[in-house]
């Protein structure tokens, strides 16, 4: 099971997240490319972007349902949808 506590912090807030415990095996960036990605530089997937609609989330809990060492969570922090993401706040050109 997941750990939220042990999450990646690149994961984009919300409700779906990847957890230390990713090997980089790739079925979740299969699965649901437009929710998580891969950090080249540390080998792992984290998720980028959170569902917006049921759907979404369906491929969000298949990926869940099939990573092989239960390294993706559901229960992270619900946020609202203008909440600005992790890093962005005092970035300004």
């Amino acid at each position: 099971m997941a750990d939220k506590t042990d999450k990646w912090p690149e994961n984009a807030p919300g409700k779906f997240y990847v957890d230390q415990q990713c090997i980089d095996c790739d079925l979740c960036r299969e699965t649901a490319p437009d929710f998580f990605t891969r950090n080249e530089d540390g080998g792992f997937s984290f998720v980028y972007r959170q569902p917006a609609t049921e759907e979404d989330a369906e491929l969000c809990r298949e990926a869940l349902e099939g990573c092989p060492v239960d390294a993706i969570g559901e229960d992270g922090d619900e946020v609202g949808a203008t909440a600005p993401a992790s890093g962005q706040a005092g970035q300004e050109g």
